[in-house]
This record gives C-alpha cells, structure tokens and sequence, in this order.
C-alpha cells in the first residue's frame, strides 16, 4: 500500500502541490485496477494515499473529480493508440474503420469503465470550475477522434462530430451490458449468448458502422 512521507504531506511549493496531485491520481489508478469506480471512496482512496480526506479535497474538489481525470488521461492515451494503428494500416472502408475503433477501444477496460459511468455517477458531484474544465477538454478529445476518422473516410466536419460522439454513446450503453454481474453473466451463458468482450466488439461495430454509412448516405443525398 502506497503512503507519502511527512515531508510530502507539508509540502507547498507548487512542484510539490503537482507531485500530491500526481500520487492522489495515481492511487486512483490503482484502486480501479481492483475494482470498479462505484465500489471506490474517497475515504479508501484518501488512505491509501496516506492523507486525510480533507487533505486530498484541496487538491481535487471531490472523489468524482479525480476519476475525471484519470479518464481523461485514458481517453488521450486511446487516442494516441488509434490514431497510429489507423495511419499505419493505408486505405480503409467504413465497416473497417469501425472494427477498428471497436476492436482498439475494446482494449481500454479502464477507458470504457469510466466512459460507462461518467454521465451518471462522474459528472454529478464536482464543481462547476471542474465541469467547465472536464467538458472543454472533452471537446477537444471528441474533435481529435473526429479529425482522425476524417482522415480515413469521407466524412464533412459536421458529420464526423456526429460521429465521434456516438462513439462515446455507444461504449456507455453497451460496455455494462457486455460486463454483467455473476447472476446474469451465468443465465447469458446457460443462454448460449457470446462471450462479454465479444459481444462489446460485435454490437459496437455494427452500431459504428451503421453510423459511418448513414452518415455517408445522407450526405451524398444533401449534395444531390
């Protein structure tokens, strides 16, 4: 279990303020490598980190706060990711494209856990500075995806914004679905239904690529 020194709960200077952020998000990080976020308090965090609660509520204005942070950092690294597989993989069609992207971010467990519950449990207990933040930087995050589909299929602006954020609306719906609880996860399999991951990759690249090849079609509509 991670615990900071006495010298490091003092600190002031604003390296240090960083260096506590860094830790605070990084406890964060490990917490959801053993569970999900719902399962996570600030409490439980607070002491792994080795600071009281109040201490960590200086640095960041509430639990739900720190996971939007992790998430975003999660969302840039998947984008990083897909961007070079997609660049590295030439000419693609738009089913493609969306097995791609389905397939990358089926990799991101961390990511589509986060992205599955921000909407409901993330976003309803921080300020309004930390809102503003978390939505102006989620923009930019949903204008890269949409400039690096582009980039493979012949979508307008409009069109791949469309399309970047119901990529997002798709991962909410459908990432707790394909992650059930024990219950369920044994009637599904008693049921012959696939496999939870499979199922995610499936129902999201169908989703995407309905999405890819309406969006193209009325498209070349509006221009006839």
């Amino acid at each position: 279990m991670r615990r900071v020194s006495p010298d490091f709960q003092r600190a002031r200077r604003p390296e240090q303020v960083e260096a506590r952020r860094t830790a605070i998000l990084g406890v964060a990080r490990e917490l959801l490598a053993e569970r999900p976020v719902s399962r996570i308090s600030l409490r439980e965090l607070s002491d792994r980190v080795g600071l009281a609660k109040s201490n960590v509520l200086r640095y960041f204005d509430s639990r739900e706060a720190i996971f939007l942070e992790v998430l975003d950092s999660v969302w840039v690294a998947w984008l990083d990711e897909l961007e070079a597989e997609l660049d590295a993989l030439g000419d693609l069609d738009y089913e493609r494209v969306a097995a791609i992207i389905a397939t990358s971010i089926s990799r991101q467990r961390l990511l589509c856990e986060l992205i599955s519950t921000m909407a409901a449990v993330l976003e309803r207990n921080i300020s309004v500075e930390t809102a503003r933040t978390f939505k102006t930087r989620a923009a930019g995050r949903t204008e890269r995806l949409a400039d690096v589909v582009r980039a493979q299929v012949p979508l307008d602006a409009e069109a791949a914004g469309h399309f970047a954020k119901a990529v997002f609306i798709l991962v909410a719906g459908l990432w707790p679905y394909a992650n059930p609880g024990e219950a369920v996860a044994t009637v599904l399999a008693e049921r012959g239904a696939p496999a939870g991951r499979e199922m995610f990759v499936d129902g999201l690249t169908e989703g995407l690529a309905n999405q890819l090849v309406g969006l193209a079609v009325r498209a070349g509509q509006s221009l006839g």
